[in-house]
């Protein structure tokens, strides 16, 4: 395998930086889509008896830590 050169190295640095390379290639669409879908996810309601779940586990740990 090739390796690159140090010039080569600074340009494609150069183009990861100023945005006019695509450092995923082929896959940024895949990346765009789990970005969006991630983005979903986090912004979705989560149901009160899930948020009750994890405040009781929060406050059972501190518990477990002293044992």
């Amino acid at each position: 395998m090739k390796e690159m050169s140090k010039k080569q190295m600074a340009g494609a640095a150069s183009r990861h930086r100023n945005g006019d390379g695509n450092p995923l290639g082929a896959n940024s669409e895949i990346a765009r889509k789990l970005k969006q879908y991630y983005d979903e996810l986090v912004s979705d309601h989560v149901p009160d008896r899930f948020a009750q779940l994890l405040s009781q586990l929060e406050q059972a740990e501190p518990a477990q830590k002293k044992d």
